[in-house]
């Protein structure tokens, strides 16, 4: 059984203090005394790192010690005064990247010559994407979970929409119209959809324990809109993807029902965008049915699975 950890560290915003899990692997489950390696969990919009828990305790039992931040303006990494989804005030993208960065080097030091994996769901990817072509060099392999491609422009429009209510309300205002905006599409190909959260998962108590849950059922600010914009936006930019690692190992996984995907043709995109420019290990896998949350989905057990086997095979490769 795996041992948690938690713990906290300095922000790169430089006044707040980041949340953070660690799950240790059993001492059987490491017969040469140390992890065969760490993974890294980036959680998306709206969630914490606690939610992964018992994908996080599967990967522990199979020997690899895995951690996880909350993100600023979520779950424990919430400074007093300010509300949830409110990230900095200055360039939040960069630092959301950074503080994940940091994560990584307190890990990396305490098991030093460790293999490393990340994974990133949903904003989460966006934060992995930004960050592969910033650290991709001190990592073995990647797998982004959930994402989407959009258009430069739909994001440029975007934050403008989104500055315009911040010019009103403020950088800290919960803004439902923004939400709206971003959202309202995704219930789109669910015929009968029960609550407004049903395109997260087929798994009805999945998506009953989010909506009950205080640490999910939050709106987001504008300033947290600007920052996942401005990680959506610079995750397209094709002279930053030239700047991944070309050997990386890169596992891009979704469901075909994920309205963040656009239903499959965003991580499509993605896919072959990657092999474009040249990152010949990047494989796509596409889960039939799946809606956003593929970890949390009716066939998690098979996508716990893959993702296993898939990072059990750049080890063997390591080794």
């Amino acid at each position: 059984m795996a041992e948690r950890r938690e713990f906290t560290y300095d922000s790169r915003d430089g006044e707040t203090k980041i949340h953070a899990v660690e799950w240790i692997p059993a001492a059987d489950k490491m017969p040469e005394g140390r992890p065969c390696c760490i993974v890294q969990i980036i959680h998306g919009m709206q969630e914490y790192a606690m939610r992964y828990d018992d994908f996080a305790c599967f990967l522990a039992d199979q020997g690899m010690l895995v951690i996880a931040n909350d993100h600023l303006g979520h779950g424990k990494s919430v400074k007093e005064g300010n509300p949830f989804g409110y990230i900095c005030e200055q360039d939040p993208a960069t630092v959301m990247v950074r503080d994940v960065h940091r994560l990584k080097k307190i890990t990396q030091e305490e098991h030093p010559g460790v293999p490393f994996i990340l994974i990133g769901h949903s904003m989460g990817s966006f934060v992995l994407r930004n960050y592969l072509t910033r650290y991709g060099t001190g990592i073995d392999g990647a797998i982004i979970v959930g994402t989407g491609w959009y258009s430069t422009m739909s994001m440029n429009v975007s934050q403008m929409i989104i500055k315009v209510v911040g010019a009103f309300k403020g950088s800290k205002h919960a803004s439902p119209f923004v939400e709206k905006m971003g959202f309202q599409k995704y219930l789109s190909h669910i015929e009968h959809p029960v609550t407004e959260k049903d395109w997260i998962s087929r798994d009805t108590e999945v998506v009953d324990r989010y909506i009950k849950d205080p640490l999910c059922s939050f709106v987001f600010t504008v300033n947290g809109f600007l920052a996942l914009t401005e990680l959506t936006k610079r995750s397209l930019d094709a002279s930053k993807m030239r700047q991944i690692p070309k050997k990386l190992p890169i596992l891009i996984a979704s469901g075909t029902e994920d309205p963040v995907g656009d239903w499959g043709s965003g991580p499509q995109q993605l896919y072959d965008t990657y092999l474009n420019l040249d990152l010949t290990k990047t494989q796509l896998k596409m889960y039939n049915g799946a809606r956003h949350e593929i970890l949390n989905e009716i066939n998690r057990e098979e996508v716990y699975r893959d993702l296993y086997n898939w990072i059990a095979n750049v080890l063997d490769r390591i080794n």
